[in-house]
């Protein structure tokens, strides 16, 4: 293949008459029509001047325009880096600017805010989508290309980590990367033509993009391509749909309307939950009121999709399943790497063609994260279990070391989500005089909340006293970033003078 990721996801989509997108007023757009867009685009990026190998920046609404470039940017072998869309201009700016971007679209009613930023930059700026300029330049080009001349180890897409532990890195995915992850999905969730995928996520991410996207192209399947997660629209549509793909409050959204039942999703083949942990309470809740088992798996923005629960055979709840057909797998010690012992709890370890190549200009940091064996550290802590589910215990950086003792948060957390006027919870360490960093629990309370005497009563017999917490805060919410994932640095940060502001 001279350009695999276009030759095999979006080159037969040409002159294909099938619908491929049907959007949320009920419009379809044929295969060969979003082709014919890709096609548009992709002389478009040219005639702004990029060349393969140059990256394109986008902070856009989801629209299939901006699906449509991705597809033109894999034709054209220019590298594509989709940006969160609730990043602030200063946030936009770094990563713009960092991997070097000769073009950057945004929204058409944001190219006047971000003018000065462009300008100072030296970078073009167009606008993508309904009524967009760069939409008006497509419109007179045509709609057969040749694509550009990529091989599977060439530069396909940037992803910029979310930087709770330092300046957002890019992480550097190939061709390969993304089309050896698509299609082990494809054949390890039975995808196939058939298939309509409800597509609520975002695109400027992993699960969104390379997964759910990407899966539906290579199967040759449909979307029904929702801006965004819409109870009402998710119902009125779903009866089209055969599957899902979603993050947990997606499900715990579901489980909160009186619409769903057995018969609303009777004719569903399968729903997938990841980007953040799925609670083992909404999975068997989930199970009774529907009577499918939500499958869950785990990825990164690094290393794509990991590990999976099986398609057939036990969907266990709060496990992520198996490593992927082609993925090693290892729980090591943090320190050393050496392999530790079925059961115990270490660093998860990986490597096969779907982890990425390298942070963008950080060969140092790079060389950090991989071992000399070439197995890449995730920074996530789990153990495999008896039954040889991998089970996530939580992030390195989030252990809490209390008095000298390892606390894992995500045992503690599991057991206080159990206790009564708990929703859910997220344990934290905070600095401690005494005991370096002394355990939090950050609790969302339901009906009429806990009873903190209760719960460290029931905590004494389930748990040892060096991972009880210390101390209780009540919050309406915990802060979620737009993957659903519990900010703990956020916590960590508001609350870092607590037990200094007690003591006083």
């Amino acid at each position: 293949m001279t350009n695999p990721m276009y030759e095999t996801l979006f080159a037969p989509l040409a002159d294909a008459p099938r619908p491929f997108l049907t959007l949320a007023d009920g419009r379809k757009i044929s295969a060969a029509a979003f082709h014919d867009l890709i096609a548009r685009f992709s002389h478009t990026l040219r005639a702004c001047g990029l060349e393969p190998g140059d990256r394109v920046a986008v902070q856009a609404s989801k629209t299939p325009q901006m699906l449509a470039l991705y597809g033109a940017a894999m034709a054209s072998g220019i590298v594509f880096l989709p940006l969160n869309t609730a990043y602030t201009p200063d946030e936009l700016e770094y990563f713009v600017s960092d991997c070097g971007a000769r073009l950057l679209l945004v929204d058409p009613g944001r190219v006047d805010a971000l003018a000065p930023l462009a300008k100072r930059l030296g970078i073009a700026l167009q606008s993508l989508g309904p009524g967009g300029s760069f939409d008006a330049l497509a419109a007179g080009h045509p709609t057969r290309i040749t694509p550009a001349a990529r091989s599977g180890d060439d530069l396909a897409a940037l992803l910029y980590t979310s930087g709770t532990t330092g300046r957002s890195k890019g992480a550097m995915l190939s061709q390969n990367n993304l089309l050896s992850n698509a299609e082990t999905l494809v054949e390890l969730w039975r995808f196939t033509e058939k298939d309509v995928l409800l597509h609520a996520l975002p695109i400027f991410h992993t699960h969104g993009l390379f997964v759910a996207s990407n899966v539906i192209l290579r199967a040759g399947a449909q979307m029904i391509f929702l801006p965004k997660f819409d109870l009402d629209q998710v119902f009125d549509l779903l009866d089209q749909a055969t599957t899902m793909m979603g993050v947990p409050t997606f499900y715990t959204r579901l489980l909160g309307d009186p619409r769903l039942s057995r018969e609303t999703v009777g004719h569903m083949r399968l729903f997938v939950s990841g980007s953040a942990p799925l609670l083992a309470e909404t999975h068997l809740q989930w199970s009774e009121r529907t009577g499918h088992a939500i499958l869950e798996r785990y990825g990164m923005t690094e290393t794509n999709m990991l590990t999976s629960n099986p398609y057939d055979g036990a969907r266990r709840p709060g496990t992520v399943g198996f490593p992927l057909p082609g993925v090693d797998l290892r729980i090591a010690d943090p320190a050393s790497g050496t392999e530790m012992p079925q059961g115990e709890t270490g660093m998860i370890e990986v490597k096969g063609p779907n982890v990425f190549q390298g942070y963008w200009q950080m060969p140092e940091k790079t060389a950090e994260e991989f071992r000399d064996d070439g197995y890449f550290m995730t920074g996530d802590l789990g153990m495999i279990d008896d039954q040889g589910y991998v089970n996530i215990v939580g992030r390195a950086k989030d252990l809490i070391i209390s008095g000298g003792y390892n606390v894992y948060p995500k045992e503690v957390e599991l057991t206080l989500d159990d206790m009564p006027g708990v929703l859910e919870s997220a344990v934290i360490g905070l600095p401690h005089p005494d005991f370096g960093e002394a355990v939090v629990a950050v609790l969302v309370p339901t009906g009429e909340g806990p009873d903190e005497r209760q719960i460290l009563g029931e905590l004494s017999e389930k748990l040892a006293r060096y991972k009880q917490p210390k101390a209780f805060i009540i919050l309406p919410e915990l802060p979620r970033n737009t993957m659903g994932k519990v900010q703990k640095a956020e916590l960590r940060k508001t609350y870092k003078a607590y037990f200094k502001d007690t003591a006083a």
